[in-house]
C-alpha cells in the first residue's frame, strides 16, 4: 500500500459507520451487494438511480480498490445558469483557443462557497437535506441580482462580487458548513475570503491584454439564475492529470488497460519516468483498473470532467424569470452551442489581431523512425553476411542512402520506416489542401528529419522548388544520444547524391563541430533560442517557415520564439515523451506588436494503431 493511500485509510478508519436505509440502497442489498460497496456505487453516481449504481458496480467488478474505505471529497459551489453562463462558456472556449489552457479551464464557471471536505458514504444523504433546508431559509434574502466587477492582475482575471451581496453568500456558506459539521460529522470550512468568479488564472503575462479584451465582451448584467451545487471527486486522484480516450484500445498484454472512446483516465506524472515512449500508465475512471495505454489514443481532459454532481438548490427570484422571447437565438457550430453576440464581439478582437499577422513558423517532429518499430538492433536484421542491406519487413525502407563510412553509422542515425515516409507525405498533402504557403524549409541533420522534410515537400508539390537547409543547430538535446557521442550524419554531398533536395549554398548557424556530447539542458535551451532567432532573421518574406526537427524542438523553439520561459529539465522530458510522430506547433507573427503567438496548426496530426508482425506458419498451422 502506498504511503499516501495508507494515510487516507487512517483518515477514515476511526469513523463510526451506520447503515443507511435509503430507498436506493435496499434494492442493491437485495441483489446481494455488501452495504459498503452498494453505498460507494450510489455515491460515485450521485445517488440518482438504481440503474446508474448497478452499471457502476458492473464496470468496477475488477476494481482492486472496490473494498477500500476511502470516502469522496465534496465541495459546494455557486454556479451561474442562463445567458450569463453561455457568455462565460464562450469566453472559456475563445480564451483557450487564443491563449492556450490556463488553470481556470480545469473547472466550470463558479463561486466557491465551501471548499472540498470529506463525508462518509452513508452520510451523504444528510448533505442533500442540509442543502435544501439551508437553501429554503435563505431563499427570501438571496440577492435578486448579483453585481460582478471585472478585476485584472498579471496572473488573475475574474469578477469580484459586491461586498453587501457577498456577505449574504458567506452567511449561506457558514450555515451550510455548520449544519454539515454537526449533523454529517464533516469538517467543513466555508469560504470567507473575497468572493469571486475566476475567468483566467496562472496565465502568461503577455496574454493579459488579449484575455482582458475577451472578458470585456462579457456583459455581467446578463439574465442569470444562480444555483448552489454539491459536487464530489475521488480524493485519491486530486493531483493526477486527466486524459480522455479518443479511441477504443483492446489490450495486447496482461499489463495493458482496456479503454473505450470517451473514457477518462487518471495519470500520475511522477510514475511515468520508466514507461516506454508513447505509452502512459493510468487508472480508468470508468472501471477503476490500472494499466498501460497508448498515449496517442488520448487527449487532455479537464479536472472537473471526473467530478460527480449530486444535488443543486435553485434560488428562484421573480425578477430573473426569463421568457422565451427574451432569449437570444443560438446556433450550432461544430456541434456546439454558439452565441451570436459573443461571436461578434470576439470577431472584432480577432480582426484587430489578424491585420498584424505576417509570417508563420511550423515546427514539426520527424516521422516514424525505423528503430522505433524494430528496436535498436534493426540493422542487424537487414544485413547479409557480406554487409549488404536487404529488406526483411515491408516497413523497412526499400534501400538506404550510400555513405562513405560504415553502414553501422545508420544505427545512430536511423532512417524513416515506410510508414514514416507515408506519414510525412500525407502531412504534406494535407498542408497543400489547406493552401499553406511554405517559403523556407529547415531540417535537423538527422537523416529521419531530412527525409521527413523531403516527403512533406513532395506532398506539397514543392520538391525541387524549395530546397532544404540542413541546420546542425536543430539537432536534439545531445544528452539523449544513447551512444553519448554526436552521430556521423550524412554529408550534404551524400544527401544530394541520394536525390534529396538540399540547399548546397546554405551554411549552418551552428557547425557540426559545435555540437557537444551530453550538453547541459541550459546549453541546449540556449542553442535552440539562438538558432530560431537566426532563422527568423534570415527569412524576412511572408509565408511559412517549415522546421523539421525532433520532439524536443516543438517546445525549445516555440517557447523561445514566443517569449515563454523554458521548462525545467524534468518537466521537459515528460512533455517530449507525449509528442507523436509528425506532431507540430504553429506560431504566427504579430508584427505590429513585435511578438509571436502560438495558434492551432493548419492541419491535424495523424493517429493510427499498432500493427504487429505476423507469422502465418506459427499462427495458422499450429495445433
Amino acid at each position: 500500500m502506498a504511503v499516501a493511500e495508507a494515510q487516507l485509510y487512517a483518515k477514515v478508519s476511526s469513523k463510526h459507520r451506520s447503515r443507511s436505509t435509503s430507498a436506493l440502497l435496499e434494492p442493491l442489498l437485495a441483489k446481494g451487494f455488501p452495504a459498503h460497496i452498494a453505498q460507494k456505487a450510489l455515491v460515485a453516481t450521485g445517488q440518482k438511480t438504481i440503474e446508474d449504481a448497478a452499471k457502476w458496480l458492473h464496470s468496477h467488478c475488477n476494481d482492486p480498490s472496490l473494498d477500500d474505505p476511502i470516502p469522496q471529497e465534496y465541495a459546494l459551489y455557486l454556479c451561474p445558469t442562463g445567458r450569463l453562463h453561455g457568455r462565460l462558456q464562450d469566453f472559456w472556449k475563445e480564451s483557450k483557443r487564443q491563449c492556450g489552457k490556463n488553470r481556470a479551464h480545469e473547472v466550470f464557471p463558479h463561486v466557491t462557497l465551501c471548499d472540498f471536505f470529506t463525508c462518509e458514504d452513508q452520510k451523504v444523504e444528510l448533505l442533500y437535506d442540509i442543502l435544501k433546508r439551508v437553501g429554503d431559509s435563505f431563499s427570501q434574502s438571496f440577492p435578486p441580482s448579483i453585481s460582478l466587477t471585472l478585476h485584472a492582475s498579471p496572473s488573475y482575471l475574474g469578477f469580484f462580487i459586491d461586498d453587501s451581496q457577498a456577505n449574504i453568500l458567506k452567511e449561506f456558506a457558514v450555515a451550510f458548513s455548520s449544519e454539515a459539521s454537526a449533523l454529517a460529522d464533516c469538517h467543513v470550512k466555508p469560504s470567507l475570503k473575497q468572493f469571486h468568479l475566476t475567468l483566467a488564472h496562472r496565465f502568461y503575462p503577455h496574454h493579459q491584454k488579449t484575455l482582458e479584451q475577451l472578458a470585456k465582451c462579457i456583459n455581467p448584467g446578463e439574465p442569470c439564475q444562480w444555483v448552489a451545487a454539491l459536487y464530489s471527486r475521488d480524493m485519491r486522484f486530486v493531483h493526477y492529470q486527466r486524459l480522455r480516450a479518443l479511441f477504443q484500445y483492446k489490450p495486447q498484454n496482461i499489463d495493458e488497460l482496456m479503454i473505450n472512446a470517451g473514457d477518462l483516465i487518471y495519470v500520475d506524472p511522477t510514475q511515468q519516468c520508466d514507461v516506454s515512449e508513447g505509452w502512459v500508465i493510468g487508472t480508468s475512471h470508468r472501471t477503476g483498473c490500472r494499466g498501460f495505454l497508448p498515449e496517442n489514443y488520448t487527449e487532455k481532459a479537464h479536472e472537473s470532467d471526473t467530478w460527480v454532481k449530486h444535488r443543486e438548490y435553485v434560488f428562484e427570484t421573480a425578477s430573473r424569470s426569463i421568457t422565451k422571447s427574451e432569449k437570444e437565438p443560438s446556433v450550432k457550430q461544430n456541434g456546439e452551442a454558439h452565441n451570436p453576440s459573443m461571436s461578434r464581439s470576439v470577431t472584432n478582437v480577432l480582426s484587430l489581431q489578424s491585420a498584424a499577422l505576417r509570417r508563420g513558423v511550423l515546427v514539426m517532429r520527424h516521422g516514424e523512425r525505423v528503430d522505433q518499430v524494430f528496436g535498436k538492433s534493426w540493422l542487424q536484421q537487414c544485413l547479409t553476411a557480406d554487409g549488404k542491406y536487404y529488406r526483411t519487413d515491408l516497413n523497412f525502407p526499400s534501400s538506404l542512402p550510400r555513405r562513405k563510412d560504415s553502414m553501422k553509422q545508420f544505427e545512430c542515425d536511423p532512417p524513416l520506416s515506410c510508414c514514416g515516409i507515408f506519414q510525412s507525405r500525407l502531412t504534406g498533402e494535407a498542408l497543400l489542401d489547406q493552401e499553406v504557403t511554405v517559403s523556407y524549409v529547415y531540417s535537423s541533420p538527422a537523416l529521419r528529419c531530412v527525409q521527413t522534410a523531403q516527403h512533406v515537400l513532395q506532398g506539397l508539390k514543392l520538391n525541387q522548388k524549395v530546397k532544404i537547409r540542413v541546420e546542425p543547430g536543430l539537432f536534439e538535446w545531445t544528452k539523449w544520444e544513447a551512444s553519448r557521442a554526436i552521430p556521423n550524419f550524412l554529408t550534404v554531398a551524400e544527401l544530394v547524391e541520394a536525390s534529396y533536395d538540399i540547399d548546397t549554398s546554405y551554411r549552418g548557424n551552428f557547425p557540426l563541430s559545435s555540437l557537444v556530447p551530453s550538453e547541459s539542458f541550459e546549453d541546449y535551451v540556449s542553442r535552440s533560442s539562438a538558432v530560431i532567432k537566426q532563422i527568423i532573421t534570415a527569412c524576412p518574406s511572408k509565408g511559412v517557415i517549415l522546421i523539421v526537427g525532433h520532439g524536443s524542438s516543438l517546445a525549445s523553439l516555440t517557447r523561445a520564439l514566443t517569449g515563454l520561459p523554458s521548462r525545467d529539465s524534468g518537466d521537459f522530458a515528460q512533455m517530449v515523451r507525449k509528442i507523436p510522430s509528425l506532431g507540430m506547433c504553429f506560431c504566427e507573427e504579430l508584427k505590429e506588436e513585435n511578438k509571436w503567438q502560438m495558434v492551432n496548426p493548419p492541419v491535424k496530426t495523424l493517429t493510427h494503431g499498432a500493427n504487429a508482425a505476423f507469422n502465418w506458419r506459427n499462427t495458422i498451422m499450429e495445433d
